[in-house]
C-alpha cells in the first residue's frame, strides 16, 4: 500500500468499494482480494466457564494493510449473544464501548442486563476487540508506569522532560510495532467491522458506540454509506476535532462546568462551607491548590499536589454535588482534620476473555490509545514550542486545565510513514446521536459538532444530564434510543429531554463499559 507515492490514495478510495454487500461463495481472489477474509466461518465456543454457555465467541483473520490483503494478517476477536426472539430477529447490533483502546469482546454479555428486552429480541448483539486491542493482535510499547502518565501539566522548568518522555514513548512504539503501526487506525478498524459483517452474513449492520466508538461508527457511515443500517452514537466525539482538538475540548469544557459548580455550592454554603459568593467559592478552591503547590495535601493516603487536584477536579466538576463533598474533603485534609466516613467502594473492572491466550502487553490500552490518536491524523504539531504556546495559552484561558490538554504528546513524534489522511465525516445518513450536557468526557459542544456533519441524524440532548455514557443508565433518552433500534424510526425532529434534578448533581452509576489493561477508565479517555 505504501510501496509508490499514489498508493495512499488508493488505498483510501478503492478498499472502502472492496467488501461486497454479501460475500458469494463462488467469489475467487481475482474477483475480490478479500474474498478469503469475507468467506471465514467462525468457530464458535464458550467464552469462559465462568460465563453463560449462551455468550460465544470466536476469532477471525483480517489483514493488517487493506492494501495488501495477500500480506500480513491479524487477529480479530469477535463475540456474540443471539437473540432471546430468533423469530423477532433483524440482524446484528455491533457494539463498541469507546477508547481508542477498549476491549469490546465482553460487552455483549455486560450489556444484556441494561439493554431493553426489545432490543435484545430483535438483535444478536455482537461485540469484537479493534485491532490492536485485547485479544486482538494487541499492540505494545513496554511504557513503565511513569511513561503512562499523560496528564502533565506545563511547566518551564520541566517542559524538557516532557518533550523528553513524548520522543522516549513515541521510539518505544516504533521499537516494539515497527510497520504495524501505521495500520492500526480508525479507518482499518471501520474496515474490519465490515469484513466481520461480510462473515456473519448481514447485508447492513446496526450499531451502539460509545465514546471514541462514536466516531468509529461515524467513519463507518462514510465509508460504507449502504451498509449502514440502524446507528445510535452515544456521548459524540467530534470529527472536526480528532484528535488533539478533542483533549483540548476537556479544558474548554471543564471552566463552564467548575463555574456551574462555583454558584451551586455557594447557594449551599450552609451545607459545605466553602463560601457564600461564586467568587468565595472560587477563591477556597485555588488556594486549596496554591496550598498543595507549596506542601502537598495528604488525601486518604494520597499526597496531592496542586496540579494532581486541577487534573482531577477537571472531571469531578461536572458532578457539583460529588466535586462539593470533594473539596470539603480536600479542605478537611489540608487542615489535619480526619476523613469522616468510609473510602470509596469501587466495583472492580470485569476481566473479559482471555481465549485461552496470554495476557495483552500491560500498557496495551495506552500503546493502542497512542496508536490510533496518533496514526489517524496528520494534524498533530510536530514543533514542540508550539506545544508550550498552546499550554501557555491555554492555561491562562482555561486554568483549570488548559495546560495539561495543550503540553507535548507522544504524537508530536509519531512516524508518519505515508499514513492515511483522518476520514472526513460529511453524509446524510441516518444516525441516533444522544448526549448529555454535562458531560466530562464528550462536552455538549463535541455532540453538536458530530451532528452538523452527520446531517442525517436526529440529536437528542438531556438538559441536566451529567455523566459520560447515557443509553442502558435509564436516562429519558432511553426510551428514543430503543424505539429507533426496534422500528428504525428516527424523530422528526431534534429533542431534549429533561434530567431528574437528582441526576444533574451526581454523575450516577457508570454504565458496566470495558476498559483494556492499562487505560484508566472512562475518567480519562473518550
Amino acid at each position: 500500500m505504501r510501496s509508490s507515492r499514489i498508493a495512499p490514495f488508493l488505498a483510501a478510495g478503492v478498499v472502502a468499494t472492496l467488501v461486497p454487500a454479501l460475500a458469494p461463495a463462488s467469489a475467487s481472489a481475482a474477483e475480490n482480494p478479500l474474498s478469503q477474509y469475507l468467506q471465514q466461518k467462525p468457530a464458535w465456543h464458550r467464552c469462559d466457564r465462568e460465563m453463560p454457555a449462551a455468550f460465544q465467541c470466536a476469532t477471525i483473520k483480517v489483514p493488517l494493510n487493506y492494501s495488501r490483503p495477500d500480506g500480513k494478517k491479524i487477529d480479530l476477536a469477535i463475540s456474540r449473544l443471539r437473540t432471546s426472539v430468533p423469530s423477532e430477529r433483524r440482524g446484528v447490533l455491533l457494539l463498541n464501548p469507546g477508547g481508542p483502546g477498549g476491549t469490546g469482546v465482553d460487552l455483549p454479555q455486560l450489556l444484556a442486563s441494561e439493554l431493553p428486552k426489545s432490543v435484545k429480541r430483535t438483535y444478536d448483539l455482537v461485540g469484537f476487540d479493534p485491532r490492536g486491542v485485547g485479544q486482538s493482535s494487541p499492540v505494545g510499547c513496554g511504557m513503565t508506569a511513569g511513561e503512562a502518565n499523560w496528564e502533565r501539566p506545563y511547566k518551564p522548568e520541566t517542559f524538557a522532560k516532557d518533550v523528553k518522555w513524548a520522543r522516549t514513548v513515541a521510539d518505544k512504539c516504533y521499537a516494539k510495532q515497527g510497520d504495524k503501526l501505521r495500520h492500526i487506525t480508525t479507518r482499518n478498524t471501520a474496515r474490519d467491522m465490515d469484513v466481520l459483517r461480510a462473515v456473519l452474513g448481514e447485508r447492513k449492520i446496526s450499531y451502539l458506540g460509545y465514546s471514541y466508538g462514536t466516531y468509529l461508527g461515524a467513519v463507518y457511515t462514510q465509508m460504507f454509506p449502504q451498509r449502514t443500517d440502524r446507528f445510535v452514537l452515544d456521548s459524540a466525539v467530534d470529527p472536526a476535532r480528532i484528535w488533539r482538538g478533542m483533549i483540548q475540548v476537556w479544558a474548554e469544557g471543564g471552566e463552564p462546568a467548575f463555574t456551574r459548580w462555583t454558584e451551586w455550592t455557594a447557594e449551599r454554603n450552609a451545607t459545605y462551607k466553602l463560601g457564600q459568593t461564586p467568587e468565595a467559592v472560587r477563591k477556597t478552591f485555588y488556594d486549596l491548590v496554591a496550598r498543595a503547590d507549596r506542601k502537598p495535601i495528604d488525601l486518604d493516603g494520597s499526597k496531592l499536589t496542586g496540579d494532581d487536584i486541577r487534573s482531577s477536579g477537571r472531571g469531578i466538576f461536572f458532578s457539583v454535588r460529588d466535586a462539593a463533598e470533594w473539596v470539603v474533603q480536600l479542605k478537611r485534609a489540608a487542615e489535619g482534620r480526619a476523613r469522616s466516613g468510609g473510602g470509596e467502594t469501587r466495583t472492580p473492572t470485569p476481566v473479559p476473555p482471555s481465549f485461552g491466550r496470554a495476557a495483552p502487553p500491560e500498557d496495551n490500552g495506552d500503546a493502542a490509545f497512542w496508536t490510533v490518536v496518533c496514526a489517524d491524523t496528520r494534524n498533530w504539531p510536530r514543533d514542540p514550542e508550539q506545544y508550550r504556546a498552546d499550554a501557555i495559552r491555554d492555561k491562562g484561558t482555561y486554568p483549570l486545565y488548559g495546560d495539561f490538554a495543550s503540553n507535548i504528546k507522544p504524537c508530536a513524534f509519531w512516524k508518519k510513514n505515508g499514513g492515511e489522511a483522518a476520514t472526513k465525516v460529511d453524509n446524510k445518513v441516518g444516525a441516533l446521536i444522544l448526549q448529555n450536557e454535562w458531560d466530562p468526557q464528550t462536552p455538549l459542544t463535541s455532540g453538536q459538532g458530530l451532528h452538523r456533519v452527520m446531517k442525517g441524524s436526529k440529536m437528542v440532548t438531556v438538559l441536566g444530564g451529567v455523566g459520560h455514557g447515557i443509553y442502558g443508565s435509564k436516562s429519558c433518552a432511553d426510551k428514543t434510543a430503543t424505539a429507533y433500534l426496534t422500528t428504525g424510526r428516527l424523530p422528526a425532529a431534534d429533542m431534549t429531554c429533561q434530567a431528574a434534578p437528582a441526576a444533574g448533581e451526581r454523575s450516577g452509576d457508570p454504565l458496566p463499559l470495558p476498559t483494556a489493561q492499562g487505560v484508566p477508565g472512562m475518567v480519562s479517555r473518550f
